[in-house]
């Protein structure tokens, strides 16, 4: 019986990596920010909006604002559209410096001041001139735009000979009660918006976060095989080749030869018994090549036995 194992050789351990160390740029700020949640900014962003809004909404310079209403009257044959017409003209020239040149002095501010705090409207169906005058105070508001309503009516009714139409101070502007700006829910509602736009802007443009390179991963070492247990689950495997069975002999036939003399009876019986022993021997030969090999003796054995 011939057996064959083939091992196969194992792998030789290898070596754990180096053991990986946190970065030196980390600061304590960083590491703060980072446990922080993501839409951080946009919350900050809100918050910051809201307080600047109230603390403008609170502690700005109010403004009011008082407005004053001028009339261009047709002469004789003139009609309406003519009076239309110079109305749009006049509300044009009503804050040129002719016109606030004279109001200055009733206002009591220079004319580049005074241009700032006054504007001027027409309106497209009615030959009629709005002035409206902005300051710190209630009646300096309602002085600043009376005084540039009577500066343009003197100044419109100079040429009322050639055009043919006359300016008249239709309503004088009265001390506003309430300021016009700032608004607190209007502030509170800008300092918002914009508080969330600046911070949704930064929300997008700040980066993900900063992460420390990774190692590659070390494999484990692999563990020895253990010669002693081979074809079992935890050794390695052994490839065992065995021979298969030997073909059965067949046992010649035992005859006699022709010179010998005849045997007798109990040689006869002696060799009947020798010939079901070689058979039983070859019929076990079967089972292994070890009893394969030990055949041929055995019926030598056997003949010379029967042959005495």
């Amino acid at each position: 019986m011939t057996q064959s194992l083939t091992t196969e050789p194992s792998a030789p351990p290898s070596r754990p990596g180096p053991p990986i160390r946190p970065l030196p740029w980390r600061v304590p700020a960083l590491s703060a920010l980072s446990a922080l949640p993501a839409w951080w900014p946009l919350a900050l962003g809100l918050l910051l909006g809201l307080v600047g809004g109230t603390a403008y909404g609170l502690l700005a310079t109010p403004r009011y604002t008082a407005t004053s209403y001028v009339v261009a009257v047709p002469g004789a044959g003139v009609d309406a559209a003519t009076a239309l017409g110079f109305a749009q003209a006049y509300g044009r020239v009503a804050t040129d410096r002719a016109v606030l040149t004279e109001a200055r002095a009733t206002a009591g501010m220079p004319v580049d001041e005074l241009r700032a705090a006054v504007r001027s409207a027409t309106s497209p169906d009615a030959p009629m001139v709005e002035i409206t005058g902005t300051a710190s105070s209630p009646d300096r508001a309602a002085a600043v735009s009376n005084a540039v309503a009577n500066a343009l009516t003197r100044t419109g009714n100079q040429a009322a000979s050639s055009t043919g139409v006359q300016l008249s101070l239709f309503a004088p502007a009265f001390d506003p009660t309430e300021p016009t700006s700032p608004s607190l829910p209007l502030s509170v509602a800008v300092g918002v918006c914009a508080g969330g736009l600046v911070g949704g802007l930064a929300l997008l443009a700040a980066p993900r976060g900063r992460r420390d390179p990774a190692f590659p991963g070390v494999p484990a070492p692999a563990a020895p095989s253990d010669p002693g247990d081979r074809g079992g689950s935890g050794g390695d495997r052994a490839e065992q080749s065995v021979p298969g069975p030997a073909a059965p002999a067949t046992a010649p036939a035992a005859t006699a030869p022709a010179t010998a003399p005849a045997a007798t009876a109990p040689a006869v019986t002696a060799a009947a018994k020798a010939a079901a022993a070689a058979a039983a021997s070859v019929s076990a030969a079967t089972g292994g090549g070890a009893a394969a090999d030990k055949a041929p003796e055995e019926r030598r054995r056997l003949g010379r036995r029967s042959a005495r």
